[in-house]
């Protein structure tokens, strides 16, 4: 059993909170749930809170049969002897030296937020690699009977300047109106403005050369642009492959969720048009340049 108790929290925590327990009063909540889902959710409290106050009681193995945990500034648990004390103190901590438990996930959010912030003091010293950032658009996600429709590519050059590379590519398939919504791609745009499979795979490898291809969920990309380029007879690519999605779900083990959208919001990247790969090309690059100014993606 689990009993959380918040107060004077923001309204979309209070909401947030009733995903994993029962609110039987106003602040009040009780569930059970597994170890690590109540750690993410206190880590999570922890995030949100603002300047509100929150206490997190659940069973526990020592002598009293539970535990707690609390965001209290003028008092904070002690272990005496296995059993958890809430020791006063004499000078009242201030928000950002609150301590947030014992839990795995608290331990994780100090560390990350203190690498954050030597990753930054040392961002200057980075050199930044070359490499293409690549985003492909189809017409469906089945390998074996959908086409590629958009292939988006994005690099820096040695001046320093952003080349792009944006392709449209013609199929014999009818697009449908889910994939028009979602793309803003349709049949009649492919076959004014398309150019041939052969043709786009010929400038598209002309353009990446043998630069590392960085990429989101890249392996989706991988699979459509090696099933066309069988189909065209031409070279597979060999180039050294990155995807930022487990670079992303190792270095973020709390996000809400780990789609592109939500992800690019964590590292405040805008991205203009989603769905549209160029963009998405786009902005993919500029996560990759964040997460290696972090020091968290290294070639």
């Amino acid at each position: 059993m689990i009993v959380i108790t918040l107060s004077k929290v923001p309204p979309s925590l209070r909401g947030d909170l009733t995903k994993w327990y029962q609110e039987v009063q106003t602040g009040v909540y009780v569930g059970n749930v597994n170890a690590k889902v109540r750690d993410q959710v206190w880590d999570r409290i922890i995030r949100d809170i603002g300047s509100g106050q929150a206490v997190m009681v659940y069973n526990a193995k020592n002598e009293l049969g539970y535990q707690f945990r609390t965001t209290r500034t003028d008092h904070e648990i002690v272990d005496f002897d296995g059993i958890p004390l809430l020791k006063r103190l004499n000078q009242v901590k201030s928000p950002n030296s609150k301590k947030l438990g014992f839990s795995d996930a608290a331990k994780f959010h100090r560390i990350r937020m203190y690498s954050k912030q030597s990753k930054k003091s040392k961002a200057y010293q980075v050199k930044m690699p070359l490499f293409v950032a690549v985003d492909v658009e189809t017409t469906g996600l089945d390998l074996t009977k959908d086409d590629l429709i958009s292939i988006g590519a994005i690099k820096k050059g040695e001046d320093g300047e952003l080349k792009k590379l944006s392709l449209l590519i013609q199929t014999d398939r009818v697009i449908s109106p889910e994939i028009t919504k979602l793309t803003g791609l349709s049949t009649e745009i492919l076959e004014k403005k398309g150019v041939s499979l052969q043709v786009a795979l010929t400038r598209f490898l002309e353009f990446i050369d043998d630069a590392p291809l960085v990429g989101y969920n890249l392996q989706f990309d991988d699979a459509f642009l090696s099933k066309s380029l069988k189909l065209v007879q031409e070279k597979t690519i060999t180039n050294q492959m990155i995807d930022l999605l487990p670079v992303v779900k190792k270095k973020n083990r709390f996000i809400d969720n780990y789609r592109l959208s939500t992800v690019l919001a964590e590292y405040d990247i805008a991205n203009s048009n989603p769905h549209q790969s160029d963009s998405d090309a786009e902005a993919t690059f500029a996560l990759a340049e964040r997460l290696i100014e972090n020091q968290d993606l290294t070639f």
